[in-house]
């Protein structure tokens, strides 16, 4: 493990704890929480979802916690520090707002000792096919992460929620093309 990924985890824990603390539902997301389900450890950020109506009080909660808050141009989400390592705090996903329906269906994970809520496997893979576009399409990087997580995902339903996308349809059939998922 890497001293960049050990920062990752630390502030992964402190996030999570401040963020139980409030009454708000939020998820572990995004490639750590694809890590909580199996797949390969990221060495970027951390992400979290909150429904756009507890952002506030998420940023709240962080910092009168003493965490460094901070609100970034980009307008669905802000950023939390701890020491170097980033957190994303994400209240809005392709340009829709994240609504608490989104956390009805999580798992209670323990994470490095942290029981927390972690988006479902075929969220998180849906996410992540949807996040790819010209400039951010590298399928080297989710490749293991599909191959690590593919029993955990309905991979119909990735299909149907990324169907407009054509990096993620490209994707999912090289995914077939390997064996890595069943043809539908």
């Amino acid at each position: 493990m890497t001293d960049t990924q050990q920062g990752l985890r630390e502030a992964l824990k402190v996030v999570a704890v401040a963020l139980k603390s409030g009454e708000a539902p939020f998820a572990l997301a995004g490639s750590y929480g694809l890590w909580a389900r199996g797949g390969p450890e990221p060495e970027h950020d951390v992400d979290f979802m909150v429904a756009e109506e507890d952002a506030s009080r998420a940023q709240g909660l962080l910092a009168d916690a003493g965490l460094h808050v901070v609100q970034p141009p980009e307008d669905w989400l802000f950023k939390v520090y701890v020491d170097d390592a980033m957190v994303d705090v994400i209240y809005r996903a392709r340009s829709r707002p994240i609504d608490r329906s989104r956390f009805d269906d999580v798992d209670q994970i323990e994470v490095e000792s942290v029981l927390m809520p972690v988006l479902s496997a075929t969220e998180l893979m849906a996410d992540r096919l949807n996040a790819m576009e010209e400039h951010a399409c590298d399928f080297g990087r989710v490749l293991p992460v599909a191959r690590a997580v593919r029993e955990q995902v309905d991979w119909a339903l990735v299909a149907e929620e990324s169907k407009e996308n054509p990096f993620a349809t490209a994707f999912l059939f090289l995914l077939r093309q390997l064996g890595v998922v069943a043809a539908p």
